[in-house]
């Protein structure tokens, strides 16, 4: 006779890929743990890092201009982003080497049909800027965010910028938000008993996924556009089970918006990271 307190609850949506191998109520809620964690250590090791820069260059005294600045300097962009993705993936890591006698994955994969992924990013970015457009007259400095990424840097520093933005914040974001965030959130929802709950805790894995990614990039006017975005690329995952279609999409968002902001620096297709 099965044990009812290890069996575990029906899932009601087509478990492809990582989903088809469930997290326990108790291994999402560390995961969900590990996240909040890993976005803290994230902002330490960011501030760390800044600081240690800005006194190597001698710009500690500076340092409070410069992180309010609207065009920082390059090396300010660059570590920040790296100090705060060392938090990202130190707590991905984490999930994964403490997730007991079951090797769990992050579902990093890729097949040629995640080339998809390019033609979903356009249009996501399509749907946004016509979602704004009713608004842009009252929108002021709407170029903010990627003319803060951007705008001090030059030569070498810029290509980096532009690197790290298409191809270093899709994978890491994604292992962060979809790999181990949404694999968190879906794991609470699927470990309900009914039917109609689990349906319930799904749609709010996804909807919260969407406002957690929006919310941490700081940015208040592009937040619902962000929210989209997470949304899109939560749904994805879940679809596939990998995140071979959500890097490539976030990965050709990014694209898009940095290159139509180089060629004309004017554009409402302004979503990073």
């Amino acid at each position: 006779m099965t044990d009812p307190t290890t069996t575990e609850p029906p899932r009601r949506f087509a478990a492809q890929g990582v989903f088809a191998e469930p997290l326990s109520r108790q291994e999402a809620l560390r995961w969900l743990l590990l996240a909040v964690g890993g976005f803290v250590a994230g902002q330490i090791l960011s501030a760390g890092l800044v600081s240690l820069v800005a006194a190597v260059n001698g710009q500690s005294s500076n340092l409070t201009v410069i992180s309010h600045s609207t065009s920082p300097p390059g090396w300010y962009v660059v570590t920040s982003l790296l100090g705060l993705w060392g938090g990202f993936l130190g707590a991905a890591l984490l999930a994964i080497r403490a997730s007991g006698p079951i090797r769990r994955r992050l579902g990093v994969a890729f097949r040629p049909r995640d080339l998809l992924g390019i033609l979903v990013g356009i249009a996501t970015q399509i749907v946004i800027g016509v979602m704004y457009q009713p608004f842009m007259k009252h929108i002021d400095h709407f170029n903010a965010p990627i003319t803060k990424l951007t705008g001090g840097s030059h030569g070498a520093g810029y290509v980096l910028i532009i690197l790290m933005t298409v191809i270093g914040a899709p994978v890491v974001e994604e292992i962060f938000f979809r790999g181990l965030l949404l694999r968190g959130l879906v794991g609470v929802a699927t470990s309900f008993d009914r039917v109609k709950a689990q349906r319930i805790g799904m749609v709010v894995a996804v909807l919260a996924d969407g406002l957690l990614f929006g919310l941490s990039h700081g940015e208040l006017v592009q937040l619902p556009g962000l929210m989209v975005v997470g949304i899109v690329l939560s749904v994805l995952f879940l679809k596939t089970g990998k995140l071979g279609m959500s890097i490539v999409t976030h990965a050709s968002f990014n694209g898009l918006a940095m290159l139509s902001y180089t060629v004309s620096t004017s554009t409402v297709l302004l979503w990073l990271h």
